[in-house]
C-alpha cells in the first residue's frame, strides 16, 4: 500500500498494511527549510515545497495543509496581525455589537489573497503527489468559532447568554456561509479531504448544551457540505472532547482529529466502527518537549490502545510547535512503522 491507501483503509475500517501517519506539522515544514512564516504564508511555491520536503524526509503517508488560523476571518474583514516568525492571531473583531450583524456585506472569500494562495498550495501538493499521498486540505474554522472571532471571543461568550436568538442564528448563518465557500473551493483543488477547527465550541470553554445548540448544527451542515463534495472530512476540536464526543459523531464526520487531553481509550471505543480517529501524541509535552523515549513510549501506549481498531491514523493532538526535534518526529513515525 501506499499512502493515499492507507489512509483510506483507515477511514473505511479496513486494515492498512501498516499504521498510517499524518503530522499536522505546518510550522515544523516552514521551520525545517528555513522559512519565516510571514514567506510561508505569502507564497504557494514555498508552502508545496515544505509540506513535499516533510513528507519525502519521514516518509508520511499523508499531508495536512494548515497555513493560519485567521485566513477565514481576514476574509470577512476581522482585524488580523500577520507577525513574521508566528502563525496569525486577531486581536479582536469586527461587530462592534450583535445588531452589526444586520449590516454585513455579502460573503466573498475567494477575493481573499490568503484564501487563494492556501488553495494554491493544495493544488500544486495534490499535482504533485497524486494518489501516492493522501491531502487533507484544512479550511480555518467552523461557524462558530469564525462568529467569535468577528465578535471577540470574550464578547462572543457574553453574546452567547444575553444577545437575541435572532442575532445569533443570523451571525452562524453567514458564518456558514463563508465555512461553506471555502470547504466547496477547497474541493475543487483535488484535495482527498478537508477539515475545519472549532476549538472555542469544546468543554474547555462552553458547556454542553452550548455546544449542541449554537456549534453542533451548524458543523453537520458542514460536514454535509463536503460529503456532497465527495471529499472526506474530519473535524478537530481542542481540549477534553469527551463530554461531548458521542454528539460530535453525530454530525457525519468520518474523522475527528482528537486533542491529547481527550482519553484514548474513551475515544476509541466510542469511535469504534463509526469514525476514523487522528491523533493524540501530547505535541508541546511529548513531541516538542520530550526526550525520544518518551516520544517512543507514549506513542507505544497510543498504538496498543488501538491495535484492534481499523480506523486510526497517528497524529499528534494538535498543531505541533516549530522547535519539534527533528529525532523525535523520526522516532514517533519509526514507532509506528515497528509496531507489531
Amino acid at each position: 500500500m501506499n499512502g493515499y491507501q492507507r489512509i483510506v483503509a483507515a477511514l473505511k475500517g479496513e486494515r492498512p498494511d501498516k499504521i498510517p501517519v499524518m503530522l499536522h506539522n505546518f510550522m515544523v515544514a516552514a521551520e525545517e527549510l528555513n522559512i519565516s512564516m510571514g514567506r510561508f504564508r505569502e507564497s504557494p511555491t514555498l508552502i508545496a515545497e515544505a509540506f513535499i520536503n516533510s513528507v519525502e524526509k519521514y516518509d508520511l503517508d499523508g499531508v495536512l495543509v494548515d497555513i493560519d488560523t485567521v485566513t477565514l476571518a481576514g476574509s470577512l474583514g476581522v482585524p488580523v496581525d500577520l507577525p513574521e516568525h508566528e502563525p496569525g492571531r486577531s486581536p479582536g473583531g469586527c461587530l462592534a455589537s450583535m445588531e452589526d450583524v444586520r449590516s454585513l456585506k455579502p460573503v466573498n472569500v475567494e477575493d481573499y489573497k490568503y484564501i487563494q494562495i492556501w488553495l494554491e498550495a493544495v493544488r500544486r501538493l495534490k499535482d504533485y503527489f497524486g494518489d501516492e499521498v493522501f491531502v487533507r486540505g484544512n479550511c480555518d474554522q467552523l461557524p462558530f468559532s469564525l462568529a467569535g472571532m468577528m465578535r471577540g471571543t470574550g464578547n462572543w461568550m457574553m453574546d452567547l447568554y444575553v444577545a437575541e436568538h435572532s442575532l445569533l442564528s443570523e451571525l452562524l448563518e453567514y458564518c456558514t456561509e463563508a465555512t461553506s465557500q471555502f470547504i466547496r473551493l477547497m474541493i475543487q483543488t483535488g484535495a482527498d479531504m478537508v477539515s475545519n477547527g472549532d476549538s472555542p465550541a469544546g468543554p474547555d470553554l462552553v458547556p454542553p448544551e452550548i455546544y449542541e445548540k449554537y456549534a453542533f448544527p451548524y458543523e453537520k451542515r458542514i460536514v454535509d457540505e463536503a460529503h456532497r463534495g465527495g471529499a472526506f472530512y474530519t473535524l478537530h476540536i481542542c481540549g477534553d472532547t469527551k463530554p461531548i464526543l458521542e454528539k460530535m459523531l453525530l454530525t457525519g464526520s468520518d474523522a475527528f482529529e482528537i486533542d491529547y487531553k481527550t482519553d484514548a481509550q474513551f475515544a476509541c471505543d466510542t469511535l469504534r466502527d463509526k469514525a476514523a480517529f487522528f491523533g493524540n501524541v501530547d505535541p508541546s509535552g511529548v513531541l516538542a518537549l520530550g526526550t525520544p523515549e518518551l516520544v517512543r513510549k507514549k506513542t507505544e501506549e497510543l498504538l496498543r490502545i488501538f491495535s484492534d481498531n481499523n480506523r486510526f491514523i497517528l497524529n499528534a493532538g494538535c498543531a505541533l510547535p516549530s522547535t519539534t526535534p527533528e529525532e523525535n518526529l523520526r522516532t514517533f513515525v519509526a514507532t509506528a512503522r515497528n509496531f507489531r
